[in-house]
């Protein structure tokens, strides 16, 4: 039987020149880029998204959205191994790179986003290790919204479960895939799901599953309880309480990872005011 193979676009060059100028940018410049850039939350027709992070940055967690189309909106959640000062290169290489590749792929009206959701996939696969010089792992959750379908075509690549949560109860979106930034000829698979009136995604970081003390951690099981009861409500307040649970359970305990969440929340003819935390403690981007 003739086997079958998977052909991804050829943007590998186009990644190639991203980072060679963004290199050739940070030694000549005397004030390089020290972080990625702030992204904008889009606002999105009967539905909002919100991402919340705690504290200051202390490792690789990055999220990323992007309107690709009239009808289109990508994001992803990444945690890219090592600590921030290692990994703000690899940051911003993949952020230009997911900005630049996410409209050409998924912009047309007529487009197979299973197949161009693998090519991102790849792209930004061969971006970390390029950028890295060598292996670095990424787990990432990247996700294209379709607001005329009300669909999420999604790649988890060795990320934590996302949570769908409607009135049939919470679902976990598993792992389709390993890791980016492992294996350069890597082929990652995506899946499909609906997102019903009223119906949230909520994905969380590694960083936040393992935060915990006294050899306990506050993993699935606490972003379950955390959740259960809050529905419905606004993006922002969803990431929120999460994050205000995972630093209750953690008591006096010092964080040493990053701790992030990002919800998308279809509507459901409520209107919830975003539940700000306490001051200083919490960043918040949302749109809606």
């Amino acid at each position: 039987m003739a086997s079958s193979r998977v052909r991804f676009p050829r943007f590998s060059a186009r990644s190639a020149g991203l980072l060679s100028a963004l290199w050739k940018r940070n030694s000549k410049s005397s004030n390089p880029v020290l972080d990625p850039l702030h992204c904008d939350v889009p606002v999105l027709r009967d539905a909002e998204m919100a991402a919340v992070y705690h504290g200051q940055r202390l490792a690789g967690d990055f999220y990323e959205f992007r309107r690709v189309s009239s009808s289109r909106v990508l994001f992803a959640l990444m945690d890219v191994a090592g600590r921030r000062a290692d990994t703000r290169e690899v940051l911003i290489a993949v952020q230009e790179v997911f900005a630049e590749l996410a409209v050409q792929l998924f912009s047309q009206e007529r487009v197979n986003e299973a197949e161009g959701m693998s090519a991102l996939c790849h792209e930004i696969n061969c971006t970390i290790l390029q950028c890295s010089r060598g292996v670095r792992s990424c787990p990432a959750f990247i996700s294209c919204y379709n607001e005329d379908l009300a669909t999420l075509c999604y790649a988890n690549a060795g990320h934590t479960p996302a949570l769908l949560i409607d009135g049939n109860g919470i679902r976990t979106l598993e792992a389709t895939g390993l890791p980016l930034g492992l294996f350069s000829h890597t082929v990652h698979s995506s899946s499909t799901c609906a997102l019903l009136p009223g119906a949230a995604l909520l994905v969380v970081s590694r960083g936040l599953f393992e935060t915990g003390g006294n050899g306990a951690e506050f993993g699935l099981e606490g972003v379950l309880r955390a959740s259960e009861g809050v529905m419905p409500c606004a993006a922002s307040k969803l990431c929120t309480t999460i994050l205000q649970n995972a630093r209750a359970f953690t008591a006096d305990s010092l964080v040493h990872n990053d701790l992030t969440a990002l919800a998308l929340v279809r509507s459901n003819g409520f209107h919830s005011a975003a539940m700000p935390g306490p001051p200083g403690a919490m960043s918040t981007s949302c749109g809606r």
